[in-house]
């Protein structure tokens, strides 16, 4: 019952060592204090804690969860920049705050989803575009280049630097991929899936996945049964 109500919750209990933990810790220190000191540099210090807010939350996924599909440099660089265009032009196009605020945030989920880049703190990066007030809406469009591609180049610069201190956690997870250890032999009483198995598979979840082992074996059930009618189809 206890098992049943965690798995509900979400609430996970695979194993990480100190060592991981403590990469994240000092990577979202690092981090967010290089975004804050080059923040502050461009905006004013009001302007700064706002902007470092979005930061924050990209310093979460970019440190705890490296290898995660909106952890990636696409989905973390993409999805701010994509963001911060959608809340600039909300701001200006729509004076209405309380209408332009949630316009910037579905625009900007919209282009995150179409441009696969979905990074959830780009939600933020919209809404401080249209809330940071008078002196960051006189940026103009400048707001994308600073702080904006500024600060993420900088916080990815760092996840870079860090992920390197533990081979396990090569970040982007592409260099991981090398890494990690592969079993010698795949025993499975299943046929050979292929790669249009898995696009079948994918299309009827009909989801962006952060993919978790759930995630993976649902994946998989569903490949195996499409492959299985296929293969009846044909004979």
């Amino acid at each position: 019952m206890r098992q049943k109500l965690f798995a509900i919750i979400g609430l996970d209990f695979t194993p990480v060592s100190h060592t991981e933990r403590w990469i994240a810790i000092t990577g979202a220190f690092f981090g967010i204090l290089s975004v804050f000191l080059i923040s502050d540099y461009f905006l004013q210090a009001h302007i700064a804690l706002i902007m470092v807010a979005s930061m924050g939350a990209s310093a979460v996924l970019l440190f705890a969860v490296p290898h995660g599909g909106l952890s990636q440099p696409w989905a973390v660089f993409g999805g701010h920049v994509i963001s911060a265009i959608a809340g600039v032009s909300c701001a200006k196009l729509v004076t209405i705050t309380w209408l332009a605020a949630p316009l910037a945030v579905a625009v900007a989920v919209g282009a995150m989803h179409y441009l696969r880049c979905i990074h959830p703190p780009g939600g933020a990066t919209a809404l401080v575009a249209v809330m940071g007030g008078e002196k960051l809406h006189a940026l103009g469009y400048l707001f994308i280049l600073e702080p904006v591609i500024i600060n993420v180049t900088i916080i990815l610069l760092t996840a870079i630097a860090f992920s390197w201190f533990n081979p396990s956690r090569r970040y982007p997870v592409y260099f991981a991929i090398d890494k990690m250890e592969k079993p010698s032999e795949v025993i499975t009483p299943y046929p050979a899936i292929s790669h249009a198995d898995f696009v079948y598979a994918l299309a009827q979840i009909d989801s962006y996945i952060d993919v978790n082992e759930h995630d993976l074996m649902r994946i998989y059930q569903l490949a195996i049964k499409h492959h299985k009618s296929s293969s009846e189809s044909v004979q």
